[in-house]
């Protein structure tokens, strides 16, 4: 089908367009950009150089996407933004540039940011991810699949947040937050698993106990931190394996628990 192009938005000759997008007023593509096919874009939103962009996404008003890495060392290079296919970009959410040559800031597939989340240059972001609004991402960070990030949370540059976890309203990361646990609060710290993603995603029961297990034994303080991991590492269970490799991979260490706080 072709594409419904409204006609005050502004299209440069060099953009490569797919078909069946709807382009509404006063949207900007820039020259240098690659659109796929069936996308959705809002009004005033502004698609620049070097974004590419595959099927079936939702861009809503005023989103900016590519706009140059707030680096005060970065100078003008090759460097892109890749977005995958069906994610919900709404209102006024930013996603940056990366900084090295040939680098890229990629979000994958399926993943819902709402108003004013700004993604920072060579972020990495996984599928299925869910960011709440005025939430702010610094640059290098890595966001793992089935994530859920809270309104307001400042994420500090180069951490990780993992897979299934979940992060409380305005709070401040800056080390990894680990997957499957709810992390929360300033400084933030690990609240337990986060039940409510895992039984969403239909965990099953031995999973979610190996977890608890996994949690009571990591967040034991009366054993040194490599006894801890090396209890943890001997369940087996698939998704514990994952927690203890996300562990082991970590070089801005992870946030723990409160002293007076224990898994039920």
């Amino acid at each position: 089908m072709a594409n419904d192009i409204h006609p005050t938005a502004v299209i440069a000759d060099q953009a490569q367009l797919g078909t069946d997008n709807r382009i509404g007023p006063y949207v900007v593509i820039e020259a240098d950009t690659v659109i796929g096919n069936g996308n959705t874009f809002g009004a005033h939103a502004v698609i620049k150089r070097r974004t590419r962009i595959a099927d079936n996404n939702t861009i809503a008003e005023h989103a900016v996407l590519g706009g140059l890495p707030q680096d005060l060392g970065f100078k003008e290079r090759d460097t892109d933004v890749v977005i995958g296919s069906g994610n919900v970009l709404r209102e006024n959410v930013t996603i940056n540039r990366a900084t090295k040559e040939n680098g890229a800031t990629r979000l994958g597939d399926d993943n819902y940011f709402m108003t004013q989340v700004h993604i920072g240059h060579d972020c990495q972001i996984g599928n299925n991810v869910i960011i709440a609004p005025s939430t702010g991402i610094g640059g290098h960070v890595h966001i793992h699949d089935r994530a859920f990030i809270s309104g307001g949370v400042m994420v500090h540059q180069f951490s990780r947040i993992g897979s299934f976890a979940m992060i409380g309203g305005n709070s401040k990361i800056t080390r990894d937050a680990l997957p499957f646990f709810m992390t929360d609060g300033v400084p933030a710290s690990v609240r337990g698993l986060n039940m409510v993603g895992l039984k969403r995603a239909g965990f099953k029961l031995e999973d979610i106990r190996a977890l608890k297990e996994a949690y009571r034994i990591l967040f034991d303080n009366r054993l040194s931190l490599e006894a801890r991991l090396s209890k943890t590492g001997a369940i087996e269970n698939i998704h514990v394996e994952q927690l203890v490799e996300f562990i082991a991979a970590s070089k801005r260490g992870f946030h723990r628990d409160k002293p007076d706080f224990r898994a039920e």
